[in-house]
């Protein structure tokens, strides 16, 4: 299978307990996660969670995300995007979550995934990693985290960025790194950088973290 992806995506490929993906906008973060675990989970069957800190419904979700990186891989004959879920022929099943909704005894059900993928991590409680980590047990299972850092005193940037965790990959990832820029994207965000704040500029587009309030 040819995919595209940017050169610091590579790490997606390699074994680590945890990888943690880190910047500002445009940078293709949530992209490339997507494809990555498609790609995965159609060369082996996998139970995959793809978890936030609130999710209402699914369209707060990666879900359409999935559905979309499905037809542009030319995926569509091995995976069936259902309403609550998609799965693969070969058994590999994507499950959607929000974690703060959940205990410790009500996330056990999820206790036998190969593959968690935590998006906009940057607004994940102490309380639910305190929750999740523990139960992602499985030989070989891997949490992966995508956020847009806000404060460097929110629990998932000293968690995993301030203080990584051992068997950490970390990349920090911005619109420069992606080869795949949109245009309309450059647009938007060269006028972001005449018109913004400086800090909230590089919040949003360089993942830097705001001033402490």
């Amino acid at each position: 299978m040819a995919a595209q992806f940017p050169d610091w995506a590579e790490g997606l490929f390699r074994p680590s307990r945890y990888k943690v993906l880190y910047g500002g906008r445009g940078s293709g973060k949530s992209w490339a996660i997507a494809r990555a675990l498609l790609i995965q989970g159609a060369q082996s069957k996998m139970r995959i969670l793809c978890a936030r800190e609130v999710q209402k419904s699914l369209k707060d979700s990666v879900h359409a995300l999935l559905g979309d990186q499905i037809e542009s891989l030319g995926l569509s004959s091995l995976y069936e995007v259902l309403e609550t879920e998609i799965r693969c022929v070969n058994g590999t099943q994507i499950l959607f979550a929000g974690l703060q909704q959940h205990t410790v005894e009500s996330i056990k059900s999820f206790e036998g995934c190969d593959r968690v993928w935590v998006e906009e991590a940057q607004s994940v409680s102490t309380k639910s990693w305190d929750v999740l980590v523990p139960t992602i047990r499985r030989p070989g299972s891997e949490i992966w985290i995508s956020l847009n850092p806000q404060l460097e005193s929110d629990p998932t940037y000293q968690r995993f960025i301030a203080m990584p965790p051992p068997n950490a990959w970390l990349v920090e990832a911005n619109w420069n790194n992606n080869p795949w820029m949109p245009h309309e994207l450059e647009q938007e965000r060269l006028h972001a950088q005449k018109t913004m704040k400086p800090e909230k500029y590089k919040n949003i587009w360089e993942g830097k973290c705001m001033p402490a309030v």
